[in-house]
């Protein structure tokens, strides 16, 4: 294979919004069903917010690993403010809230938001890939540890994080919603980068 990491653009935007659905647990469907307009699919209400130049999901914090002009996965990813401001949490949905919360426990850090490869890519190194890269690019920044939040019931995606380094910081308990994969806690897991 001769997979490279290349920048995001808007029209890996559907891609995007397939895979970050895969990352955060079909989460981000059950949310995005709540905005569809009209026909609109929710992975549709996905790819036009992966689409635009603004928020976290925005297609300009991603990175997508292709092969042979193929999307094999991708990572979303950007520094964390640092102070972490709680002051709006209540304008989060209630099953984002532990999320914000365990964020702000990793000020300054480098945070990998969504990280997914698709099911028939899976095993071929391309997380590990955007992983490695994400790194080198937050050493760039001048950050000095990386974040990234996990299911405890992943126990493939908590292995690869384990195997790189990364340690459990704190944890808070998934709320269930319709759709949710994994049960469990979330696992805020960081490692130094420096």
């Amino acid at each position: 294979m001769s997979m490279e990491i290349q920048n995001a653009s808007k029209e890996h935007a559907p891609d995007l919004a397939h895979l970050i659905n895969l990352a955060g647990e079909g989460m981000p469907e059950y949310l995005w069903r709540q905005l569809c307009e009209g026909n609109e699919s929710p992975l549709e209400v996905g790819a036009r917010r992966a689409a635009t130049e603004e928020g976290s999901f925005s297609y300009l914090n991603g990175k997508v690993c292709i092969d042979e002009g193929e999307v094999l996965g991708m990572i979303i990813s950007y520094r964390q403010p640092d102070p972490y401001d709680l002051s709006n949490i209540d304008d989060y949905p209630e099953i984002v809230k532990p999320l914000v919360r365990l964020e702000a426990k990793a000020p300054g850090s480098w945070y990998i938001n969504a990280l997914a490869t698709y099911d028939r890519h899976r095993g071929k190194g391309a997380a590990r890939r955007l992983i490695i890269h994400t790194e080198d690019q937050a050493r760039l920044e001048g950050c000095q540890s990386m974040s990234i939040i996990v299911a405890s019931e992943n126990t493939r995606a908590k292995s690869l994080y384990g195997h790189l380094g990364y340690a459990v910081l704190s944890s808070l308990p998934v709320l269930k919603y319709p759709g949710c994969l994994h049960g469990g806690e979330w696992l805020l897991m960081t490692r130094s980068v420096f």
